[in-house]
Parts: structure tokens; sequence; C-alpha cells
């Protein structure tokens, strides 16, 4: 090595000038995917989630993805003019539809559909392209526009309606749709009625913390849940027959669709595994010992979007780790979060909370599990 490099001249080593000088950023390694290629192929294992929605809650939910596909692309293509950039070359990545699937899933099928038009937008322009557009946004767009929905706008954000098969004679129906939504469903007038969601009754239950030695406080305890977590009830919750938003209830959609992201190598197993994994493992753990505070694990995996923001929004390629460590850490911060915030928190759900956290920490997270290349040392005062 030593004589090759006394046998170079530096004045032969000359680097290109003007025009044949190319400075770009980065990525400098090149796919064969493109933006546009990557998000069809994310659109393609959105469609049996999206196709399980508009089966369970009707055209409304169709109506729902709609508006806020077409708000997305709006609010895309009036950033770009007012930018001064090329507006079908930004939206012909597709980028914006698929932002605009994502959060429509996130939201209830009787939302008003002036909701979904300022979810797009705050989802393009916030989330999105103030931070300087695709790829350089630090929080899931989705994610972005649906907590702060959830935060301005939550009597619109909890319309939840009963989906197809869920009638008089479901499960516990008189928990699920109280004294008055019965008397609506026995009479048909099943367009008006409005339910609460699993985790709603949840979150609505007392809690009974403390059960010592005393036999019948540790059975009550056991039984407190009873009303939301049975078998029967737990196959309903299985195949998305349960209110809450377009694309969350419906598990074997939603693993059919994290299967092909899988296949099509667009995600890291690891994150959605470990957020799932994590919840479970979390609520398990204190059902186990205190069974009269949380229902058990498997009633927290098949109700709220664990599966819908663990499979589509919390492996966003921007804004997830790039390490295989990372992702661990990732994925179980996002779990361990939707955990305490469901079991001790005011929310019923912490899935997109948990998520948007996380995504802030994803930079620190990369910093210490990104390893150095090997023969590169370590600068004094810089850190890794």
């Amino acid at each position: 090595m030593n004589d090759i490099q006394t046998q170079l001249n530096p004045d032969d080593v000359k680097l290109p000038t003007g025009e044949k000088l190319v400075v770009s950023s980065s990525p400098h390694v090149r796919a064969s995917d493109s933006v546009r290629k990557i998000m069809l192929k994310v659109l393609l294992a959105l469609i049996p989630t999206v196709a399980a929605g508009v089966w369970l809650f009707g055209f409304r939910a169709l109506a729902v993805i709609a508006v806020t596909v077409a708000g997305c692309v709006a609010a895309e293509a009036l950033w770009c003019w007012g930018a001064g950039k090329k507006i079908t070359s930004v939206i012909g990545d597709c980028s914006a539809v698929v932002t605009g699937v994502i959060l429509a899933l996130n939201l209830p099928a009787a939302v008003p559909l002036y909701v979904p038009v300022i979810g797009a937008f705050l989802a393009i322009w916030l989330g999105k392209q103030v931070f300087g557009g695709l790829g350089y946004n630090p929080f899931n767009p989705a994610v972005t526009a649906r907590v702060a929905l959830l935060i301005a706008l939550p009597a619109a954000m909890t319309l939840w309606t009963p989906p197809r098969g869920m009638d008089k004679n479901y499960p516990n129906s008189t928990v699920f749709f109280g004294a008055t939504g019965m008397e609506k469903l026995n009479s048909g007038q099943l367009d008006a009625v409005t339910c609460a969601t699993p985790l709603g009754l949840m979150t609505d239950t007392g809690k009974i913390a403390h059960t010592g030695n005393d036999r019948k406080k540790i059975a009550a305890a056991k039984r407190n849940f009873d009303h939301v977590n049975t078998p029967e009830l737990l196959k309903e919750y299985f195949w998305g027959v349960r209110p809450g938003c377009i694309g969350e209830t419906c598990i074997p959609a939603l693993l059919l669709g994290g299967i092909l992201l899988i296949f099509f190598k667009l995600i890291n197993w690891r994150v959605p595994v470990c957020f799932a994994g994590t919840l479970a493992l979390t609520a398990g753990i204190v059902n186990y010992f205190f069974p009269g505070v949380t229902p058990p694990a498997l009633f927290h995996l098949v109700t709220g979007g664990v599966l819908l923001g663990a499979i589509f929004m919390a492996t966003d390629m921007v804004t997830s780790p790039v390490t295989n460590w990372g992702c661990v850490i990732f994925g179980c911060g996002c779990g361990l979060i939707t955990a305490v915030i469901r079991i001790w928190g005011n929310y019923p759900e912490g899935v997109s909370f948990a998520i948007l956290i996380m995504n802030a920490l994803v930079p620190l997270i990369d910093r210490f599990c990104t390893r150095r290349p090997f023969g590169c040392g370590k600068i004094q005062g810089v850190g890794r």
C-alpha cells in the first residue's frame, strides 16, 4: 500500500470541473425501484384492508377514503404550485395517495366529510412539505394528521358506527349499544345507531387494582372485563365485526397486507413484530398480576389500531430506523408506550401517540445503533 502511494503524484490526480463535476444530495446508492414503484406496491398491500373496510362499513367508508385521497393530492398540488415546483413530478410518485389511504383508514366511517379534508392538508402541509417534502419529514404524515384531528375534533373522530354483522344478536350487544341504541336496533333504525368500541368500554370500566388474599375480590377482578372479553367476542373482533376506524378492524386483511409488504421487502419485519409483541407482553404481565386492571394480551392485539399502526405506519421508511437493532428498539418503544396509554392513560388508544413519540427518537436511535465502518476511528469530542 505504501509503495502504491509513493508512486502517485498529487499533480496527476485531477477532479472534474465545470459541467463534469456533478454534486448531488444523498442517496448515492441507486436501486431499480423508483418511489412510484414502491408506493404502488404499498397501495397493493393496502387493497385487502381497504376492501375489508368498505365491506364492513359500507359505501360511506369508500366516500371517506375517496375524499381523503383527493384532499391529499390537492394539498400537495397546491403546495407545489405555491413553491414553484413541478406539480406532475411530485404528484406522480403516488406518495400523496398512499398518505391519503392510510389516513382514511384511521378515520371512522361516520366522520363528517370536512374532517378528512382538514386532515389531508395537515398530513401533507404540516406532516410532510413543511420539512422539505418526501424523504425529509421526521414524523409520519398520516399519524401527524390523525393525532391533530383527535386532539382538535375529538367528537367527530369518535363517531363509531356498527359494522356489517353487528346487530341485536351480537354478543353482549346491550353493553356496546346501550339501552337507547338497543331500542333503535329493535325498531330497525340501523343507520342512526352509534356504539362504543371495545377499548372505549375497557377504559370506562373501573379498575380493580388491589386483590390481596380475598378470594371474592380476586374472582371479581378476573371477571372485571368479561363484558368485552369473551371467546365469542374475541372471534368477532378478529374478523373485524366491531366498531372502530375503517381500516383497523379486520385482522386477516391487515396480516395479509403485512405479508405482502415483507414479500416486497418494503418493511423490516422486526418493527411490527416487536411492536405487537411488546404490547402483548406488557398487557399480559399486568393482567397476570392485576387481572382487574386490564384484559389479557389477546384482547389488546385484536382491538384498536395496533396492527394497522404496526404494519403500515410504524414501518414508514423515512420515519423508522435504518438498522435491525434500531428497528427492534423502535418497535419495542412503540409497543410499551401504547400499553402504558391504554392501561393507565386517559385515551383508550395509544398507537398514534406512541408512533409519533418514537418518530422523534429515531435520529437518536440511529446514532447509537449505526455501526462505524471498518477502520474508522472515534473522533475526539464527536461521539460515535
